[in-house]
């Protein structure tokens, strides 16, 4: 499945990847509260949400790469938009959250 190369992958990897960075960053910083006082925290303190948010589209970034390396454009274009979208979702929470 990794070795195609087409836009849906590339939405999809980049929709899911963040939520692995996501509970990644609970892992190393959160894990004393549960996974329900975390996202309680998230959505109280909405400048912390854009970081979280930001901090997990650092693993977009690595599948990104991976994918421009391996010359699968059309996977990693879908991967940016993704990336993209989150991005924007990130600001709007900071600047109107």
């Amino acid at each position: 499945m990794l070795k195609r190369d087409n836009l849906k992958l590339g939405l999809i990897l980049g929709f899911l990847a963040p939520f692995t960075g996501f509970i990644i960053y609970y892992l190393v910083r959160f894990r004393i509260f549960s996974v329900k006082e975390y996202i309680q925290v998230l959505l109280i303190e909405k400048s912390l949400l854009s970081g979280v948010i930001s901090l997990s589209l650092i693993a977009n970034a690595v599948v990104f790469t991976i994918y421009i390396n391996t010359e699968k454009d059309k996977t990693a274009k879908g991967i940016f938009i993704a990336t993209c979208i989150y991005g924007i979702l990130a600001l709007v929470f900071k600047w109107f959250g």
